[in-house]
């Protein structure tokens, strides 16, 4: 039997940075990890790999370049599964060993192993090939993450058929792919295999893309991808699916309308489940999900008083970027540290589709729901110098402000850099700041963040006219 004051299951950013922040506290705090790896989903099959190979896609194609000097480009060659994977290994691997270094640079233990829970402040840790360890923790933040759903429909023992966690080992890149689910995961997969080339159709039961999305912004990124090559299928399931034996042989795929599609592989993104089987948290009184998602109160307290849970395994939203401030949170909670025990008020989502999009803050159909009297600011790329040099001739800005007050209540961005311009509003809002903010800033010129100013420059002139 191990003392420690927290015991964390699961390495991803969610069990690091509460490992870390425990750490730098003072506390004596043990890691515990399954995977031959640290980092959990967001370092080996999710976050970074998903987004190295979203960019590894725009580069072997050549899309980034299409058309700005009078020149089509084209895949650069024949690309194989060793170049599309390479960059994405690399930064794996670098991830990996920047966790390691950051965990033993503040003094936390790792231990290897399928840790599972004895009683509320004890984890019983099977090692392969080495005694079972006992570790005693005052407090336990289970921070397990999710997997892929696998509807039952599909058969993913087929090397044809893949989960979006798989799909990372592919052992062949596909001449066709059919994407079953239309949310954040599906339409980035899509986007990046039809940026090489690649025929794609996208599956969703939803009559619309991403319905999260501020609904202007949903059908500009359906328009987006349409041009991509990506065949839209809204409204529709799979109902039946042949798999034939030979690899050679179109897989059949049978839609909700009628419709058969075949295709050369599939991948299927239909949610994901919290990775809570095993763990003895049902036999301790903790509450769960239909999923496996584990219910928390503030603070992301269990049910069982010293037991906590962050991260994905507690389900929506289910980011790298919450998970690390709700661990924080947790800690600060436990031990009572005094500082901040909530989550920021407003956060952004950031979804690398290509284009990439992002926003913070109300939706224009969320403010008329409430009655809250907004008005527009609009700034399209395409007239934005930096937007010219670079060829964003379909990107957008789009500020929602107060009609009497003028602070910022939301901000939509698509296109180039979304996932970094959206930060500029997302602070402005955090600190309740008006039109005159922007206004008032001295941009670089020229640059696309340059089109806060121009946004809110919209904006004025449509409360002058009484339009929105």
């Amino acid at each position: 039997m191990v003392d420690f004051d927290l015991v964390v299951i699961g390495s991803g950013p969610a069990g690091e940075w509460g490992a870390v922040q425990a750490a730098l506290a003072g506390k004596r705090v043990a890691v515990v990890e399954r995977e031959p790896v640290l980092g959990g989903t967001a370092a080996n099959t999710g976050t970074l790999p998903s987004k190295t190979l979203r960019e590894t896609s725009l580069h072997l194609s050549g899309l980034k370049a299409r058309g700005l000097y009078s020149v089509e480009t084209t895949l650069r060659h024949e690309a194989t599964v060793s170049d599309f994977l390479f960059r994405e290994r690399r930064v794996k691997d670098m991830e990996r060993a920047r966790i390691a270094g950051n965990l033993e640079r503040h003094g936390v233990e790792v231990v290897l192993g399928t840790g599972s829970l004895e009683d509320a402040h004890t984890v019983w840790v099977t090692r392969q090939g080495q005694p079972d360890l006992h570790l005693k923790g005052a407090f336990i933040l289970v921070a397990t993450g999710s997997t892929p759903f696998r509807p039952p429909i599909y058969p993913f023992d087929d090397p044809r058929v893949h989960d979006s966690d798989e799909v990372l080992e592919i052992g062949r890149l596909p001449t066709s792919l059919v994407v079953v689910g239309g949310g954040v995961i599906g339409c980035e997969y899509a986007c990046m295999f039809a940026a090489l080339g690649i025929p794609v159709t996208l599956v969703e039961m939803r009559p619309e893309l991403l319905p999260f999305l501020d609904d202007e912004f949903s059908a500009l990124l359906a328009q987006r991808m349409e041009a991509l090559g990506i065949r839209m299928r809204f409204g529709q399931s799979v109902e039946k699916l042949e798999v034939p034996a030979a690899c050679e042989t179109p897989i059949r795929l049978t839609l909700s309308s009628g419709e058969e599609v075949a295709t050369d592989q599939v991948l299927v993104a239909s949610g994901r489940t919290a990775n809570t089987a095993g763990l003895g948290l049902a036999e301790l009184g903790v509450k769960m999900g239909s999923r496996g998602q584990v219910e928390v109160g503030p603070g992301y307290q269990t049910s069982v008083p010293h037991i906590f849970a962050v991260g994905d395994v507690i389900g929506f939203p289910a980011l790298a970027s919450t998970s690390m401030d709700q661990a924080r949170i947790a800690v600060e909670h436990a031990f009572g540290l005094g500082g901040p025990t909530r989550m920021p008020t407003i956060l952004p989502y950031g979804i690398y589709t290509i284009p990439e999009v992002s926003m913070a803050g109300e939706t224009e159909e969320g403010l008329r729901a409430k009655g809250i009297p907004y008005v527009a600011g609009r700034a399209p790329f395409s007239t934005n110098p930096r937007g010219q040099i670079i060829g964003e001739m379909c990107g957008m800005l789009k500020l929602l402000f107060h009609r009497e007050s003028l602070k910022l209540l939301g901000v939509h961005v698509l296109g180039e850099q979304a996932s970094e311009l959206v930060h500029v509003g997302l602070v402005a809002m955090l600190t309740g700041s008006t039109a005159r903010l922007f206004l008032e800033t001295c941009f670089n010129y020229p640059t696309l963040t340059e089109a806060y100013k121009t946004a809110t420059f919209d904006a004025m002139d449509h409360l002058k006219h009484g339009t929105v």
